[in-house]
């Protein structure tokens, strides 16, 4: 650290035990609708693209957002060490509040997708904040507590989001989705600002402004390539290809920037620290391997066990519960047997957990999915507390902000790569299988099938998973005569079971990965006293 950063106080909250509880009512609130706003606009969007227009616009809603959120990600923990917690969550609360306030009145797709990304950078903010502020005003032992319920709200946003989407959608405008985000917000200002202690930097605060800008780069380039490589180019098009390489050469000059910078945003010394680099692979590895089951767990329910299209937004709904109760049941285990110990049984829980998805088959009963899905719930519950506690616990307070919002960085960039990878390897896998199987069977259909027959192997050649939501639909499975469905839809759902069996024991090699590292991560003492920690040096 510079000596401009070392003149900073340790933490810029020493409040009174009433100041405390105020201030947990603003972060509890803040995280809720934070966490709440993407499940709830996923809900809306049909009827936005119904108001709007721009079909061939609407994966950019959620797009712009995730570019703005992940790339801010430790550009705010880096903020929050240099400025002050406070100024820079009221800042994101703002900014999150004013393109909800935006998104809200947009009139076209452009303008909307447009004011997402400006939601985005204010939801980016907000994220690592809550931890940050959580690590500050308490010791190791009641963070764990507190950051498993924070854990248990993320989850429970998951579940009840698309209810309370739907209800907005039905009841009320498309445009209170984002509305709804103002009063909340407001409140949350309120309490935060009231509770949370300021402080002013002493001296000049030095900004790595070059950081940034490379950071963004390199970091907005990779996640249009994975979100774009496959979807709308191909991986070997010239515009995925340039991405990557635009992606590389700013990554690169990112990293040249940081070894040279007063203040940098990522200190390259960090990844030189064992505890900081193993911690952040598994939560990488971790949520690369999750994706496979939050993307792909509705499909199989769906397509094979024949859970209705209408109960779809429940369908998660015992993992993301397991999940809750874990993350609370984490924050008081880890005191008993420790971090590590902790992670190794998580990882293992959830690495049986996606063992047991990958020998689901036609015969599955729903019982016996959802039984799964509680395992691997239990699983990441487990875990998810302890990646960031982890991390506050080995490093000083003067570095609690980038330590911390790095965890979430690396956990979103893993969460994309997850996505493009399964779904890759989803598309691949089924598109093989289907070629093999389906085609010769539609060959041999009547002529009067022709129609019928071209599109569907052009599916099969190009969207596969096209072609599986086809079982999802009941209003399309009545358009095709009895007869073809018996010849077709077994086929599909073989195909469907071998694909995902192949996606979700790739999910599991990441996972197993992660368990792997575990081991190797030292013995982390918990601090547990009336006041935090004094600074300690990075294990």
């Amino acid at each position: 650290m510079s000596q401009n950063s070392a003149s900073l106080p340790v933490t810029d909250i020493k409040e009174k035990k009433s100041g405390n509880g105020l201030l947990i009512t603003g972060l509890i609130v803040a995280m809720l609708f934070a966490a709440l706003d993407n499940t709830i606009v996923g809900t809306a969007m049909p009827k936005i693209v119904g108001e709007l227009g721009g079909l061939e616009l609407m994966t950019w809603l959620t797009t712009a957002y995730m570019l703005t959120s992940t790339a801010i990600v430790p550009i705010a923990g880096k903020l929050a060490d240099l400025l002050g917690r406070k100024v820079v969550y009221l800042s994101g609360i703002f900014i999150f509040m004013l393109g909800s306030a935006l998104c809200g009145i947009a009139s076209t797709m452009d303008q909307l997708i447009f004011y997402r990304a400006l939601q985005g950078l204010g939801g980016g903010v907000m994220m690592p904040m809550a931890m940050i502020i959580i690590g500050d005003i308490f010791t190791g032992a009641q963070r764990a507590k507190w950051q498993g319920v924070f854990g248990g709200i993320f989850a429970l946003a998951s579940v009840v989001g698309p209810q309370v989407g739907g209800w907005i959608v039905d009841s009320l405008n498309w445009s209170w989705v984002f509305y709804i985000n103002l009063p909340v917000g407001l409140l949350a200002f309120i309490f935060i600002a009231m509770g949370l202690k300021s402080h002013k930097a002493e001296g000049p605060v030095k900004f790595d402004i070059l950081g940034m800008f490379t950071m963004i780069v390199g970091v907005v380039s990779l996640l249009l390539a994975l979100t774009f490589g496959g979807n709308e180019y191909a991986w070997g098009s010239w515009q995925i290809i340039s991405l990557f390489v635009l992606a590389v050469v700013g990554l690169v000059a990112f990293v040249m920037v940081e070894n040279r910078a007063e203040e940098p945003i990522l200190p390259m010394y960090l990844f030189k620290n064992r505890t900081f680099t193993l911690l952040n692979g598994i939560g990488f590895l971790m949520s690369l391997g999750m994706f496979g089951a939050i993307m792909f767990v509705p499909l199989f329910m769906q397509g094979i066990i024949g859970i209705s299209a209408s109960a779809s937004g429940t369908v998660m709904t015992p993992m993301m519960f397991s999940m809750i109760l874990a993350s609370i049941l984490a924050g008081q285990l880890v005191k008993k047997i420790g971090i590590r110990i902790q992670m190794i049984i998580g990882m293992a829980v959830m690495s049986f957990g996606f063992y047991l998805l990958s020998t689901m088959t036609m015969e599955t009963s729903k019982l016996q999915a959802m039984t799964d899905m509680v395992i691997l719930g239990l699983g990441m519950g487990l875990i998810m507390p302890l990646l960031t506690l982890a991390l506050q616990e080995s490093f000083p307070k003067s570095e609690l902000g980038v330590v911390t919002s790095s965890s979430q960085f690396f956990r979103q960039i893993g969460g994309t790569f997850g996505m493009t990878i399964l779904g890759a390897i989803m598309n691949h896998k089924s598109s093989t299988l289907l070629t093999n199987q389906l085609v010769p069977t539609l060959d041999k259909l009547p002529p009067q099938a022709h129609g019928m027959v071209t599109h569907m192997k052009d599916l099969v050649a190009n969207n596969p998973q096209g072609l599986y939501s086809m079982l999802l639909s009941s209003e399309t499975m009545n358009k095709i005569p009895q007869a073809m469905q018996n010849i077709f839809v077994p086929i599909l759902k073989g195909t469907l079971v071998d694909s995902l069996h192949l996606v979700f024991i790739v999910g599991l090699v990441f996972v197993i990965a992660g368990l792997v590292f575990a081991p190797f991560l030292k013995n982390i003492k918990i601090s547990d006293g009336k006041e935090p920690t004094e600074e300690k040096k990075a294990s």
